[in-house]
């Protein structure tokens, strides 16, 4: 997820830990939208439960891992590459996203009411696009407080984290609770790397680890501990540290290329998941098909995976390719070569 990817040698683990965030991201939305539909729960559920502590905070600590590439260049370059890159993802899916939205906006509120939502998704996110907005929001802070000690940064974003802010206001209450997996992402940068590389040279001790995770939080969540102040904490740093070993892990054995594949353009995902997602759910509801909620859930989000996957594909050399590349146009920073930025 971090622009600055692009213009280094990718890493295959971090493209491993990416996929496994964004199919979670998409299952949960997609067994929660299937289940809220159907008005009862599926086998799946146990696993968005099991993957609720640690989803969004690998995401967040990912994508701090290569701030430091850029942090420290010019205004210019660090605007372009970390703010005006996701901004203009923002501006662009907010907007598509209400051209499928507006109609139904428009018989409860009428025209006003869809301009005046619109307008208000540039202060409040709109739906599943309000990790895109923060995405800018968490470099622009850390570069604006990077002159004070970094211990001290980390420590007010853990005690944000455990207050647990709840003010109804998106970017407010997810930057006070994700903030502090970023911060850990871009200070603790060579530690996660060394971690990654351990893994990778003790697989056996790695899969141990994993296993007693697994079940460390698996029972915090059944006992319904999970949310607690400081335990919450504790799961979504250790959840994405697993996450980073069995990427590594993949990595190391060369498996599941299409995972790594997933991450490699987990934005386009991410940006797109949201129309297949809610086709598929709509049509395999509507005709019952499958009667088995978890297995419903399931093939939905294979397909909010895999279709934006392929429409990216589709799409990458042709005149639509703005949908998933910023075009130049839309760049700040002198270029070195004239090119269509990648969503990651």
């Amino acid at each position: 997820m971090n622009p600055a990817v692009s213009q280094a040698p990718r890493v295959d683990w971090v493209d491993y830990a990416k996929g496994i965030c964004i199919i979670m991201v998409v299952m949960m939305h997609s067994t929660l939208g299937v289940e809220k539909a159907a008005g009862e729960t599926g086998w799946l559920h146990h696993f968005v439960e099991f993957a609720r502590p640690f989803r969004m905070p690998d995401f967040f600590l990912i994508s701090g891992l290569f701030l430091s590439r850029v942090i420290g260049r010019e205004w210019r370059t660090f605007l372009d590459r970390r703010i005006v890159h996701f901004v203009y993802f923002y501006v662009l899916w907010v907007t598509i996203q209400f051209v499928f939205r507006a109609p139904g906006i428009a018989q409860d509120a009428g025209a006003a009411g869809v301009v005046r939502e619109y307008l208000f998704a540039f202060i409040e996110p709109f739906g599943t696009l309000w990790f895109i907005y923060l995405l800018p929001i968490f470099p622009l802070t850390t570069r604006l407080t990077r002159l004070l000690p970094p211990l001290a940064v980390f420590a007010a974003a853990a005690l944000l984290e455990s207050l647990q802010i709840r003010t109804g206001w998106t970017v407010i209450d997810e930057f006070a609770a994700r903030y502090v997996y970023f911060f850990a992402g871009y200070w603790l940068a060579s530690h996660v790397f060394a971690l990654a590389a351990r893994a990778q040279a003790q697989p056996w001790l790695a899969l141990a680890g994993l296993v007693i995770w697994a079940l460390v939080n698996g029972a915090l969540v059944h006992a319904d501990l999970a949310t607690l102040p400081g335990i919450s904490l504790f799961l979504g740093a250790s959840g994405a540290l697993a996450i980073v070993s069995i990427a590594a892990l993949l990595e190391k054995f060369d498996l599941l290329a299409a995972l790594r594949f997933a991450g490699e353009h987990s934005i386009a995902v991410y940006l797109a998941f949201f129309l297949p997602m809610a086709a598929t759910r709509t049509l395999l509801l509507k005709f019952g098909f499958i009667h088995d909620l978890g297995t419903v859930s399931l093939i939905v989000t294979a397909m909010g995976v895999i279709l934006p996957l392929v429409l990216y594909v589709l799409v990458r050399d042709t005149r639509f390719a703005f949908l998933f590349e910023r075009p130049q146009a839309f760049r700040v920073e002198t270029p070195r070569r004239p090119a269509l930025q990648p969503a990651e």
